[in-house]
């Protein structure tokens, strides 16, 4: 029996909303092997410049990852979808070990597989270094954005 990770393509707009957030809230758990469950096993992946294939090498991009952008908060939000395939945009705030603020920006493509596993993943990201001041995503690491702090589009961003 294959894994299955609801909900399943054909997407709709509502288990498409539920598709993004659900990827949002296990990228902000900053845990590499819980994300890399939500890939197929030869996932293809384009992040910036890196270009990382299969769960494993997912991890070690992951990892890598979120020891350099620390305290992470990433807010996501459908662009588009259709079939098996869904267009988001997304943001998320860190800081570097120098304690730098950043902001990154980005838009991603996803396709996914038959048992609702991501199998492409295209990423562009952007960077702007903000002061500490200027954040906009404030709440407890610990626990999923909560339902009522505001999205992008709320946030203007």
């Amino acid at each position: 029996m294959s894994e299955q990770r609801p909900p399943l393509p054909p997407f709709t707009h509502e288990t498409a909303i539920q598709k993004v957030r659900a990827a949002e809230d296990g990228w902000n758990s900053c845990n590499p092997e819980r994300v890399s469950l939500a890939y197929t096993l030869d996932s293809r992946w384009r992040n910036r410049s890196e270009f990382p294939r299969g769960r494993a090498e997912i991890v070690e991009f992951l990892t890598r990852k979120w020891r350099k952008e620390l305290d992470y908060r990433l807010i996501k939000e459908l662009w588009a979808f259709g079939g098996n395939r869904i267009g988001v945009r997304f943001a998320y705030e860190w800081h570097n070990d120098e304690g730098e603020w950043f902001r990154s920006y980005g838009n991603e493509n996803w396709e996914f597989d038959e048992n609702g596993l991501m199998a492409v993943r295209h990423a562009s990201i952007n960077d702007l270094p903000i002061q500490a001041s200027e954040r906009k995503f404030h709440w407890d690491r610990s626990k999923p954005r909560p339902s009522d702090h505001p999205g992008l589009s709320d946030l203007g961003l």
